[in-house]
């Protein structure tokens, strides 16, 4: 229940963007060591406020807790990947900052998912009923259960779960794991009968999904300085999606074979914000802080803006997983100003945006290279290149002259700095 380790090494390729199997496995093991403290974090607060919580939801959270704990003895890999999950993640979060009472105890309801799930993808078996007092029992990484009548019955058949709602409103019979459907088209997780199951839908390529259904996806009340909320399934357009999933990754895999499979290995979801707003100036895309390895985006112009937005959110999910366990900046400290935000930004706001853009950089100079790469990409990142190079290196600049990095900080950038100035003997060399 500590904090992940980070080698020295692996810390210093990090800071180059460039993806390297050992960074990756680094990155995981980071954030699933955030996340078993969070989940410690939780069961201790319980545990304090035992006396006060109503016996439904005392007893509700004990047996979630104990089939959690019967899922992770048959198959703890399995259930890692529910624990692991980013929704996961930001339920944790916002349940933790909830005020005793009401508040909190809705929140600790969706333990109740958490742990049904786990139980599905292990193979371990499960019997009785839930409460699902909100009426939506969410499976993260798998679908929704719709429950109005604020219950729901597990049980076993032909070695699956099985959860029905409790006035037969909708089944579904889970499988132990995710299974792929071939075309990456249908729903990816579980069969179900009725109106009352909704299953996330796969991206073709990779195991990401489209997660337009967890109750978690979006924090509330939205994304960016217009507040833009998550788009509901009934506005998802999920072929647009996919194809552009599609292509985004044709296009990554061109230009760099390590890049996709760091993609492929750190975003588990694409979460869709809805459509209104993006005239207004709010980013293509973003990163929940509580929940790396979803990217949030409304649905991009095109395959080449997708591409770049994976690339520039999963390296703000690589600095977040990686601060989490080497803290790299003080909290506090003066605001500076960077080309690519119009208001001021703190160190550790500005070394976020700096990363994530030497990440593109360095993804733009490989593109004006990838002699199999569509002539539109290779033109479209000369192009970006040549715009951000200089505003990386200005905001190296900041980052280099701050007191607010702590010693490994200061470290970090000035590996930053020295793959921006590779980058820029690189294309100095070739013209």
């Amino acid at each position: 229940m500590t904090r992940a380790s980070v080698p020295p090494e692996v810390l210093t390729a990090l800071a180059g963007t460039r993806p390297t199997p050992a960074g990756t496995q680094a990155l995981r093991a980071a954030v699933h060591a955030r996340r078993m403290l969070l989940f410690k974090a939780l069961l201790v607060r319980v545990e304090r406020e035992h006396a006060r919580l109503p016996h439904p939801v005392r007893r509700g959270f004990e047996d979630d807790w104990a089939l959690l704990e019967r899922a992770e003895r048959t198959d703890a890999g399995a259930v890692r990947e529910v624990l692991d999950y980013p929704t996961t993640g930001a339920w944790l979060t916002e349940a933790l900052a909830a005020p005793a009472g009401p508040e909190f105890e809705a929140h600790l309801a969706h333990l109740t998912g958490v742990a049904v799930g786990a139980a599905a993808r292990a193979g371990c078996s499960a019997t009785g009923t839930l409460r699902v007092p909100s009426g939506l029992l969410g499976l993260p990484g798998l679908g929704v259960l719709r429950c109005p009548s604020g219950r729901a019955r597990v049980g076993g058949r032909d070695g699956r779960l099985r959860l029905v709602e409790a006035a037969g409103h909708g089944a579904v019979d889970l499988p132990r794991r995710r299974t792929r459907p071939q075309d990456g088209t249908r729903d990816r997780a579980g069969r179900g009968s009725g109106s009352g199951w909704s299953a996330l839908r796969a991206l073709p390529g990779g195991t990401a999904v489209l997660d337009d259904l967890d109750p978690y996806r979006v924090p509330h009340p939205g994304i960016g300085p217009t507040a833009v909320p998550a788009a509901d399934r009934a506005h998802t357009d999920h072929p647009a999606w996919a194809g552009r999933w599609r292509r985004a990754r044709a296009l990554l895999s061109a230009t760099d074979q390590g890049r996709i499979s760091e993609t492929d290995a750190l975003v588990h979801a694409l979460v869709p914000l809805a459509a209104a707003g993006r005239a207004g100036g709010v980013p293509t895309g973003a990163t929940v802080r509580s929940a790396p390895g979803a990217v949030l985006t409304q649905l991009p112009a095109c395959a080449a803006e997708l591409a770049e937005t994976l690339v520039h959110e999963t390296h703000h999910t690589k600095l977040a997983a990686l601060d989490d366990s080497v803290p790299l900046c003080r909290p506090g400290g003066a605001l500076h100003r960077v080309a690519w935000r119009p208001d001021p930004r703190p160190a550790s706001a500005v070394l976020q945006g700096t990363y994530a853009h030497l990440a593109l950089l360095d993804l733009w100079w490989r593109a004006q290279r990838a002699s199999g790469a569509p002539a539109a990409w290779r033109q479209r990142a000369a192009e970006r290149y040549g715009r951000y190079r200089e505003q990386v290196g200005e905001a190296l600049s900041v980052l280099r002259g701050s007191d607010e990095l702590t010693c490994t900080g200061r470290h970090f950038v000035e590996e930053m700095h020295r793959h921006h100035a590779d980058l820029a003997t690189a294309v100095g060399n070739s013209t």
